[in-house]
């Protein structure tokens, strides 16, 4: 018997807002760097709403310039549910293409890897389908938002 092949629905493209990086420093895992989540936006057909500020990524910044990404955060849907999403990640490339992005440069998304694994929870009925959902992200860095495009695994 054969598993049924995966496939991927884009769900919305998602831009998350973000004030400057808190540096915490050095810790047993990594440098430690907080990005406060300032909002931001969910566009799709299944899934339209405001990302609410009050989040942060939680992200380790390891030797080599990777980047492991841990988010929590927050939407409210156009129709008035919230929704939280959590994203945990990573976002990895050439050094000097990193030295650019954390200059806070332009830099072609196809110059460096981001993607991430998505966990969206809600309680309202009307949402209950994304409760039940794995969902991927493929992601690009700005200067000042992450803008991701969220697709649900089939």
């Amino acid at each position: 018997m054969e598993p049924p092949p995966l496939g991927l629905d884009r769900i919305a493209r998602v831009e998350v807002r973000l004030d400057p990086v808190i540096t915490l420093g050095p810790t047993p895992q990594g440098l430690r760097r907080i990005v406060p989540i300032t909002g931001g936006r969910l566009e799709g057909d299944r899934l339209r709403g405001e990302i609410l500020p009050g989040g942060a990524d939680w992200q380790l910044v390891h030797d080599d310039g990777s980047i492991t990404v841990d988010t929590r955060y927050t939407a409210r849907t156009d129709d008035g549910a919230p929704v939280t999403l959590a994203t945990h990640g990573v976002r990895h490339g050439e050094r000097a293409v990193l030295d650019r992005l954390a200059a806070g440069e332009h830099v072609d998304p196809r110059e460096y890897h981001f993607r991430l694994g998505v966990r969206l929870e809600a309680g309202d009925d009307r949402y209950s389908w994304v409760n039940r959902t794995v969902f991927v992200a493929s992601a690009a860095r700005l200067a000042d938002a992450v803008v991701y495009d969220l697709y649900a695994l089939s």
